[in-house]
């Protein structure tokens, strides 16, 4: 029971992650210091995209179903829901370049817009 806990905590912390790859440049616009946390996260992320590299969350994962005694991401709300949203079904490597390419282009249109930001004179 414990381990599917923190399987499933886990799934849920990965999910975080990723909105945090994809939208913290919003963070960043009301909270500067953000920026300390957001771009090592975007940098870990498209290298995770674009050079196809296992993330250390997806293993921690699979380790803590499999001491819990599951064989797989079936039955639970988690899986059933979140999972989908982390790991799409057919995932091939062109698709994760499109992911990379996606975030990315979000992410340079938002730091384009916190750049404007902080540069118009206030008043």
């Amino acid at each position: 029971m414990l381990y599917r806990l923190a399987a499933d905590s886990l799934v849920l912390l990965h999910l975080a992650f990723i909105l945090l790859v994809l939208f913290g440049g919003l963070l960043v616009l009301q909270w500067r210091p953000a920026l300390l946390l957001h771009l090592p996260a975007l940098a870990w992320g498209l290298a995770v995209e674009y050079l196809h590299l296992d993330c250390p969350l997806t293993a921690w994962e699979n380790h803590m179903r499999s001491a819990a005694g599951s064989a797989g991401y079936q039955g639970g709300f988690i899986e059933h829901y979140i999972w989908p949203l982390i790991y799409p079904a057919g995932l091939t490597p062109n698709i994760q370049l499109l992911i990379g390419s996606v975030a990315l282009l979000l992410n340079l249109g938002i730091y384009s817009y916190v750049a404007w930001h902080w540069r118009r004179p206030s008043g």
